[in-house]
């Protein structure tokens, strides 16, 4: 085999390096608000230590485009770190290595539909 084709064969461009992107600011992201949220939502405001907002209240906030894109952000970029989570636990925990392609596709699918969804429900026309 001659260098030129060792080079060509081995210089084959991975799309993982986008994936890790998207699973890190979905980990960041999430680890930092998620918390906050699930607390606010789940624990102080039925527990009465925190009067929760009106429906309108929330509505109206939404209606700022720069809080539904924050908004935006944070489910799309957890829905991306699950799916990478998800993918490689399925890789190494339940060794489906034969099956990466499918597992990818059904994951990254998964995730990129959930934001189709969330894109659509924060931004009616």
């Amino acid at each position: 085999m001659s260098q030129d084709e060792d080079h060509v064969s081995t210089s084959i461009k991975s799309n993982d390096p986008f994936w890790w992107t998207l699973f890190g600011a979905g980990g960041a992201l999430s680890a930092m608000l998620v918390p906050m949220l699930l607390f606010l939502t789940g624990v102080a405001t039925p527990l009465g230590w925190v009067e929760g907002p009106s429906f309108d209240s929330v509505a109206t906030v939404l209606l700022h485009p720069i809080t539904r894109l924050v908004a935006f952000a944070l489910i799309s970029l957890s829905l991306f770190h699950w799916a990478h989570r998800f993918r490689f636990t399925l890789y190494d925990g339940l060794q489906l290595k034969h099956l990466y392609q499918l597992i990818a596709v059904i994951c990254y699918g998964s995730a990129i539909f959930g934001s189709l969804i969330a894109a659509y429900v924060l931004w009616p026309m």
